[in-house]
């Protein structure tokens, strides 16, 4: 149930940059390309939102049990922790693409 925890960190922590850039009509990379709309940001936000969602309740913890910083907790933080410095690599670099998106 732990890697539930971890991926409900990384899918939660994933929606926030889309979210913020949606919301404040910039453009941002999704996974369907490389330049996309605010629009489409706001929804692959809340794609991720409902997913991180899902995975909490899969793994049978609670957004609260984050404080506890018990082995759910230290799991789902991992989980933001990783995707946050992964998408903060990625994204600092100036022709930044997804292995599958093209130039």
């Amino acid at each position: 149930m732990l890697i539930y925890a971890f991926l409900a960190g990384m899918f939660l922590a994933n929606g926030v940059p889309h979210f913020v850039k949606g919301i404040t009509g910039q453009t941002h990379m999704t996974p369907f390309k490389k330049v996309s709309p605010a629009w489409l940001n706001i929804v692959w936000a809340f794609i991720n939102f409902y997913l991180g969602l899902l995975f909490v309740q899969l793994s049978g913890g609670h957004l609260g049990d984050v404080t506890r910083l018990d082995s759910w907790a230290w799991s789902f933080l991992a989980g933001a922790i990783i995707l946050s410095f992964t998408a903060a690599w990625l994204f600092s670099r100036p022709n930044a693409r997804l292995p599958w998106q093209k130039d």
